[in-house]
């Protein structure tokens, strides 16, 4: 099957000089198509400027940077042209109705995609999803031709994802099975179907957007490398000079048949830092001292060839010196770094020598040589990432990152690319932009045993106490082949189905009001990367600059606190729920250490009028989903799936306010959004969405972040759920659903456990529950596995004792009357002596004497009755103790806290939950989801 992606906008794509069709306009190539919409973006610039994010640079350098409609380096104003074509293009070409009928259960299934795949690896940058793992959630959430938004879309991979999704090669690399008609089957089953979908990618960084414009916008493969080619080659004509030195074997010159020296060409020069001893003040070269050539490793501890002084790192001054700096016309003050060793090619033979005398002297010709191109003078920024090349180096300046050598080469390197015709350019760009920053000192010097390895460390601008300064070709020369690969592989795979903009994600204003048929997107989060820092070197020599006002980060160089980036990531889940059509998807793809970063996305994505269906954590080693019970899982990746409701669903509820009929009105639509049933080799999934528990979560949360009274308590809600829908394993159903669960739950023997880590009472309870469905058994059996599990409990949680979570939570069989189904039915699978008694034989109710099991969820309701009436006793207790200290409360159980706002919520007295809120530890509240949402919405009403 040869599956063409034809679309109206995209039939110039088969020459590039030929004419080619754009936006409904004729134009005589690509070139004059390109002209004419930079004109037009010409005279866009002033309205675009108002736009949030709008980047730093010159007019001209935004323009030529930009391939216009297609990709712009600034807020693209063509993206609702594109929709409306894209729309027309559904009906005429795929015979799609926008009215169909739409709906998908959030994707349960198994994902494991690595990070070796050749496309994947193409450019680095800080982080990446793996594309064929997006493909799969595309194929799942989308029909060929929908619209995928992605307003974080860093370098670009739902856009690969998405057009990957028509081609044929890649679904058969990931083992889908493809049928005549072009439909994707999965286990047998029909899973999607064939054909590439269209992507709206954005980020606020200039090189991330032209990162994704060149992952998704590929030119002729000979023409490419015949391209890069001569550029290099140009490139060593003029340096290669710098880059020579004289083969050396233990210190001995090497001479030729002809009595010359022999000349080898330098792969890299490693730099050392210099230090002061301590003791003797002499310098110290840290390569000679430190690094133990044998193993390749740096010895922790060393003497001072000078005096034997034992030394350390940690004990030594760094030593300054005062270099004139051409470019500013100013001496200034660096950490001095000498060149040390170098690596070395005489033919194909490698070597690695100390450096000599005439190296030196070459060294010094190279810095005595000005440079006739252009070089970017950029300040560096006040951050986080800058902070360490600023203070221990004495850089303050991009090219400061570059020894004269090294800036050289890159200055000649960008020279020749402008004279690059555009259809090319970009791509060459794309090409050599390795070299910004493995020609920057954060390259570090890493022997192994084997090989020298020279490297920088990802997501940070760190320079190293060994450093390297390569040649271009030692970079570059083998990307261009694997490249060329690329582009011959993936040739047919991409046609303009993606439209590329550069602004803030909080200011999407030029996409229209639900016109997005699906969201991935894979935000930043907290303070993992500080991206605006760590692209400065990239985006000074592309001359065009992130404006990081709007960069959802957290950042003190940038006044960006938690409760800033809190705001600013909900400003952009407010604009992805603004642009998605009712009842369709978002999928975030979250990777985080820090509970308080996690709850700060789930609070946003909620706030925004989201619900989420299912949060899933990425088992990297087994590559499967299990469901969360616990925030402390964000140690791990997790995938949140989040729906938009319909309208008459939200108009309906605001109807139903402070009757019990507008919870009931959103758990049925959350059921019907939920899967019925999630199984693997012949073992089920508790679907943790579907327990009355987390469905009055959901609830709640639904109705508090949407400024709705919460109109019913925990204990109703357990009785109504029980009375309202069909129960199955402690899962609640649709009528509609309970057939398909019960058919399926016939092929299977046994559940799964959940992820489970228990750190508080409520995963302590969940953890029980677990235990107690598994295996009924006496408090004496429960109590050993109970203490292992509860060591993790945070500081401030005051836990109730075993006896007493049992008693609040669970019921023990103490012989009245005939043995409950759980305990029995458990007893007869695992006791051959007790099979086909009845439940009031009296040998089988022996058996069960003083076994705690799970109650079924009328018998739950009044439990809950009970434990609530605890719980907000507790509370009471709280606030007595506040009102006679005004110390914060160290140790506390948390569901008291919750219950007690609940209820002060209900009762609209804010000023309680802000009073009790304000003497928690901060940290608590951050971390604790349910506590922040009433806590932040209680400031709200108050106008705090």
């Amino acid at each position: 099957m040869d599956e063409k992606q034809l679309s109206l906008l995209d039939d110039h794509e088969e020459a590039d000089n030929g004419p080619v069709v754009c936006l409904g306009m004729t134009f005589k190539n690509d070139e004059e198509r390109r002209e004419y919409f930079r004109n037009e973006l010409r005279k866009k610039l002033p309205e675009l400027k108002k736009i949030e994010g709008f980047p730093i640079g010159d007019d001209e350098d935004i323009i030529a940077l930009s391939d216009p409609p297609y990709y712009t380096a600034c807020p693209n104003p063509w993206i609702n042209d594109f929709i409306e074509e894209w729309e027309r293009e559904k009906k005429e070409k795929y015979g799609r109705d926008e009215n169909e009928e739409y709906h998908r259960e959030p994707f349960a299934s198994d994902v494991s995609e690595g990070k070796t795949d050749a496309m994947y690896m193409a450019h680095g940058y800080h982080t990446k999803v793996p594309f064929k793992a997006i493909i799969r959630y595309i194929l799942h959430y989308t029909k060929p031709g929908d619209i995928i938004l992605d307003a974080f879309s860093g370098t670009g991979m739902t856009g690969v994802s998405a057009a990957l999704s028509g081609y044929e090669k890649t679904l058969k690399d990931m083992n889908f099975k493809l049928n005549s008609d072009g439909e994707i089957l999965l286990d047998g089953n029909v899973f999607s179907k064939i054909g590439g979908r269209k992507a709206i990618l954005n980020d606020i960084s200039p090189v991330a957007s032209f990162i994704s414009y060149n992952y998704t916008n590929i030119p002729d493969a000979e023409e490419y490398e015949k391209t890069a080619i001569r550029i290099l080659s140009e490139v060593e004509e003029e340096c290669d000079w710098m880059f020579k030195t004289i083969h050396s074997i233990n210190g001995q010159k090497q001479i030729d048949k002809d009595g010359n020296y022999i000349i080898g060409t330098i792969n890299y020069t490693v730099y050392s830092d210099v230090f002061m001893c301590p003791n003797c003040s002499n310098e110290i070269i840290f390569t000679e001292v430190a690094l133990d050539f044998e193993t390749g490793k740096v010895r922790s501890e060393f003497d001072c060839p000078y005096c034997s002084a034992k030394l350390n790192k940690r004990i030594l001054e760094r030593v300054s010196e005062h270099r004139y700096d051409p470019i500013l016309n100013k001496v200034v003050t660096f950490a001095k770094q000498v060149p040390y060793l170098i690596n070395y090619n005489v033919g194909k033979q490698n070597f690695t020598k100390k450096v000599d005398k005439e190296d030196i002297d070459l060294i010094n010709r190279v810095e005595n040589t000005l440079i006739p191109y252009r070089v970017p003078l950029v300040k560096l920024p006040e951050g986080i990432n800058t902070e360490q090349p600023r203070k221990s180096h004495g850089i303050e300046y991009v090219h400061q990152f570059y020894t004269r050598r090294a800036l050289y080469t890159l200055s000649k390197l960008f020279d020749l690319i402008d004279r690059v015709e555009d259809r090319l350019k970009y791509y060459i760009i794309y090409t050599f932009e390795q070299a910004i920053l493995g020609m920057a000192k954060i390259a570090r010097y890493v022997p192994t045993h084997f090989s020298q390895v020279n490297q920088y460390l990802s997501g940070t601008l760190y320079i190293g106490s060994q450093v390297v300064d390569p040649s271009l070709t030692y970079l570059i020369k083998n990307k261009i082949n694997r490249l060329k690969k690329i582009l011959t592989e993936y040739h047919d795979a991409f046609n303009r189905t993606n439209l590329i903009t550069t602004q803030a994600a909080q200011s999407l204003i030029q996409i229209e009001d639900e016109t997005i048929d699906y969201i991935f997107t894979d935000p930043p989060f907290g303070a993992n990367l500080m991206y605006s820092e760590l692209n400065i070197l990239w985006e000074s020599w592309l001359k065009v600059r992130t404006n990081n006002q709007k960069e959802a980060i957290v950042n003190k160089s940038q006044n960006k606190s938690l409760l800033d980036y809190k705001e600013l990531i909900h400003e952009c889940f407010k604009q992805y729920y603004r642009v998605l059509k009712p009842y369709r998807w978002i999928t975030v793809e979250f990777s985080n250490s820090q509970a308080s970063v996690w709850n700060a996305i789930q609070e946003a994505i909620q706030k925004a009028g989201f619900v989420i269906a299912n949060v899933s954590v990425l088992d990297k080693k087994q590559g499967s989903f299990k469901a969360v019970t616990s925030t402390t899982a964000v140690k791990q990746d997790l995938v949140i799936s989040a729906y938009k409701p319909k309208h008459e669903t939200v108009e309906k509820m605001r109807q139903q306010q402070n009757t019990e009929e507008s919870a009931w009105t959103f758990v049925r639509q959350h059921l019907e959004q939920l899967p019925v049933f999630i199984g693997h080799k012949g073992e089920a999934q508790i679907i943790a969405e579907r327990t009355p528990r987390i469905l009055f979560d959901r609830m709640v949360a639904y109705h508090v972040q949407n400024g709705l009274p919460v109109p019913i308590s925990s204990a109703e809600f357990q009785a109504g759920v029980a009375q309202r829908f069909p129960i199955r394993d402690g899962m609640a159903f649709l009528e509609s659903q309970v057939a398909e669960y019960d058919k399926k739950r016939t092929l299977v023997k046994e559940f799964a456990q959940m992820s489970l880590f228990v750190t508080d009472e409520t995963s302590a309870i969940e953890w029980l529950r677990q235990q107690l469905l598994k295996k009924p058994q006496t408090r004496q059996d429960i109590h050993p596995n109970f203490m292992k599990e509860i060591q993790h409990i945070a500081k401030h949680e005051k836990l109730p004792e075993l006896d007493d979570l049992l008693h609040q939570n669970f019921l023990k069989y103490e012989g009245d009357g005939p043995v409950p189904d759980q305990i029995a039915s458990y007893l007869r699978r695992n006791y051959k002596d007790l099979r086909g008694l009845e439940n009031d034989d009296p040998q089988l109710k022996e058996k069960a004497m003083n076994r705690w099991y799970v109650p079924d969820p009328n018998k739950q309701a009044d439990l809950e009755k009970l434990r609530e009436k605890a719980l907000l006793r507790e509370f009471e207790g709280y606030l007595e103790e506040l009102e006679k200290s005004k110390k914060k409360l160290k140790q506390f159980r948390t569901e008291a806290i919750r219950a007690g706002f609940k209820k002060a919520w209900s009762e609209k007295d804010y000023e309680k939950i802000v009073k009790v809120g304000e003497r928690l530890p901060e940290n608590v509240i951050q971390e604790d989801d349910k506590l922040l949402m009433y806590y932040d919405n209680a400031q709200i009403r108050l106008g705090l």
